[in-house]
């Protein structure tokens, strides 16, 4: 039997019964009402949102404890129960008796994990375009070096932009790197001096090192490595390692790596070095905008209010209206 999501998380509204599917990011610890049964809370999500679940065991501490010990992260559960409010928050309450851990073959793997709305396949077509477009034999050697490497474009086709914020979903970094990539040639129209083909090759390449900074299982994460190193200087490594094999100028090297260095655009955002070629400042500004516009057009497609603001953590107010 395959249980299926009915509705997202977000869509809950407080009274309602539920019996529905969601992942597990965390648990928290063994509790105990003053009627003394025991009880615990999990973070839980699915593709469009997140909450909490509280779960009312009984009296047999032992019987709860084990429940608990065995939900770990990224497990899917089916639980039924009726959604309350507290403090203004909705939660998912769920009595004794009525949560199970799924099997891989009892869920749909899409129910947790947000896609693009755009078709993958569509835009590695597009992708390919601009590989195609480069005229510089150097650079275009760079590019193949990557791109025909069948487990790298696999990665890249699939990986998230981000965690939470911008493109954090499947086939968000090639949707994010299209956008980057167009509004570099967009520019490029209308400034004949910019060198082209080095623009439109950091904008492919300027946020490879994403593919090994997340990792998407039922949710999205960072790794260790990510968390480490960031995407940043993952993607100068990688490219370092492509650059090292290949017959190429030391300028073309070093114009192409300071693109990567310098696409979050200063120091205070982590950059090595801030954009001191007019390509780097474009690619740069590109990444911020796109980024920055997602970000804020999310917010607003998934406010659930009918205030003319809401706040976001990473862009403060965002008018509605």
């Amino acid at each position: 039997m395959v249980y299926e999501k009915q509705k997202s998380i977000a869509d809950y509204k407080a009274n309602e019964e539920f019996k529905d599917v969601f992942v597990v990011r965390f648990t928290k610890e063994l509790r105990q009402t003053s009627g003394g049964k025991y009880f615990f809370e999990v973070k839980i999500q699915d593709a469009n949102g997140d909450g909490m679940l509280k779960y009312w065991g009984s009296e047999n501490k032992t019987k709860v404890e084990e429940l608990l010990n065995s939900l770990k992260e990224d497990d899917i559960i089916y639980a039924e129960g009726r959604v309350s409010e507290y403090m203004g928050k909705i939660d998912f309450s769920v009595n004794e008796g009525k949560l199970k851990i799924l099997a891989p073959e009892e869920y749909d793997i899409s129910d947790f994990i947000r896609n693009s709305e755009r078709d993958t396949e569509e835009m590695y077509v597009e992708l390919n375009k601009h590989i195609e477009s480069v005229q510089n034999p150097e650079l275009k050697q760079v590019l193949n070096a990557f791109f025909s490497n069948k487990d790298f474009v696999e990665k890249f086709k699939k990986s998230p932009a981000a965690m939470y914020i911008h493109h954090g979903w499947v086939a968000g970094l090639l949707e994010h790197t299209l956008t980057v990539v167009s509004i570099c040639i967009d520019v490029a129209k209308h400034h004949k001096d910019l060198d082209k083909d080095l623009l439109v090759t950091g904008a492919i390449l300027h946020d490879i090192g994403k593919i090994e900074e997340f990792k998407t299982t039922t949710q999205i994460k960072v790794t260790d490595k990510g968390n480490l190193l960031s995407h940043m200087i993952i993607g100068m490594q990688e490219l370092t390692r492509v650059l090292d094999k290949l017959d190429i100028q030391e300028t073309t090297k070093h114009k192409l790596l300071h693109t990567m260095i310098a696409h979050h655009g200063s120091i205070e955002n982590g950059c090595p070095k801030p954009p001191m070629t007019p390509e780097a400042l474009i690619i740069a500004k590109a990444d911020d905008l796109d980024a920055q516009l997602v970000t804020m057009l999310d917010a607003k497609n998934t406010a659930q209010t009918n205030d003319s603001f809401i706040y976001n953590k990473h862009m403060g107010n965002i008018y509605l209206k």
